[in-house]
């Protein structure tokens, strides 16, 4: 009987750690589309090695440069799914998730935006440190990349009466940190 309630004990935490990577990700991609600076950073240890091809560094060298980047967008959005995850101890994992990223820019305030959608993946390992998942290694590898129609601006329209986002600077109201 005991070895029973080890083994629901082990699946147990193996599902417990395999969710709480999950919402990793889930915050990554909010963080970075939301311009949450302190968000996207706790999603890295900051010794975690990073590899974007035009970026290789730490982390805590990797996040200002993207959330530059991510900031001379007036538009961005990232999933990543699905996300596969293999545990390799208690503490380590490796994941592997396919990203969508979309991201636009106008060239002046009476300009379309203009932008592209990105698909790739990322190869990443985690570690569990104090009991905390984060990213403690990334390596993304882009697979295409094909040019957006012509978005609006953020104007209401009576043929598009849906909220838009023109999302350059961080504390927007609308964002939730969670």
């Amino acid at each position: 009987m005991s070895s029973d309630l080890e083994s629901l004990a082990r699946q147990v935490q193996e599902l417990s750690d395999k969710q709480a990577i999950h919402e990793l990700i889930a915050r990554y991609c909010r963080t970075l589309d939301w311009l949450d600076d302190a968000g996207q950073a706790a999603c890295y240890w900051p010794d975690a090695a990073i590899d974007y091809g035009f970026f290789k560094g730490s982390a805590a060298e990797f996040v200002p440069v993207v959330m530059q980047v991510e900031r001379s967008t007036g538009r961005r959005w990232h999933m990543l799914a699905p996300l596969a995850i293999r545990l390799t101890s208690p503490t380590t994992a490796e994941g592997e998730a396919y990203g969508i990223a979309l991201g636009f820019r106008r060239e002046g305030e009476s300009a379309p935006y203009r932008g592209n959608m990105y698909g790739g993946r990322y190869l990443d390992t985690y570690e569990k440190r104090n009991g905390e998942w984060r990213i403690a290694s990334r390596r993304y590898i882009m697979d295409w990349t094909m040019p957006m129609p012509d978005q609006p601006d953020a104007s209401p329209r009576a043929e598009f009466p849906l909220p838009m986002l023109d999302l350059t600077h961080s504390g927007h109201p609308d964002y939730r940190p969670m």
